[in-house]
């Protein structure tokens, strides 16, 4: 059965994309566009009028990190979602870590920096974002030591949904030098063919 993923693939529909490739799961992408969130139709299907939105069958999900945590146990290929409770455990953590602790420090840098107005921009806020980056990229970069992804020496779900936000460090040039496990772990993630293939998705 295909899968529906709603979103433009220039949002947080990216990392449902992404996952889609690398389970290479039959998908239907709908790039509906944001003028188009609050009308009727897609209301019925997500009442939050945001992205992304998954429909599978009759089942509808919406919340980006868990519609990335319910195709990997889903449709679990090559270790995507790890089988030992604990491992599982692992991946909840680093999934809601990302977004708790560098989400929004990333996208507000993000925002400011290239879907702002310059005489709308707040440097201060800017400045506040990047100043609380390097706390969690320690944590980060100590979890990696030795070891190629977050949980050993295999890519799952963890890493997708943690190098999807970090990818937005990318366009604002986020110097990674005092991080070099962070910045390894994220070319190495950001280098998989599926990743590829989910930002050329139109």
């Amino acid at each position: 059965m295909t899968v529906k993923i709603y979103g433009p693939a220039a949002s947080r529909a990216a990392r449902a994309l992404w996952i889609a490739h690398e389970l290479g799961i039959p998908f239907e992408h709908i790039a509906i566009e944001m003028k188009d969130l609050k009308g009727s139709d897609y209301l019925k299907i997500n009442p939050n009028g945001k992205v992304p939105t998954l429909v599978d069958g009759d089942f509808k999900l919406f919340e980006s990190m868990a519609i990335n945590l319910y195709l990997a146990t889903k449709h679990n290929k090559d270790g995507m979602m790890p089988a030992g409770l604990q491992d599982q455990a692992q991946v909840w953590q680093w999934s809601f870590w990302g977004m708790t602790e560098v989400e929004k420090p990333l996208l507000t840098v993000l925002i400011d920096m290239f879907m702002t107005a310059p005489d709308k921009r707040k440097p201060d806020a800017v400045a506040e974002a990047l100043k609380a980056l390097p706390k969690p990229f320690g944590v980060l970069n100590a979890a990696l030591q030795g070891r190629d992804y977050l949980l050993g020496s295999t890519f799952t779900v963890a890493d997708l949904n943690l190098a999807s936000i970090l990818s937005w460090a990318k366009p604002i040039k986020f110097d990674f030098a005092p991080f070099p496990n962070v910045g390894a772990w994220l070319d190495r993630c950001l280098s998989r063919p599926a990743f590829k293939a989910a930002r050329a998705t139109k």
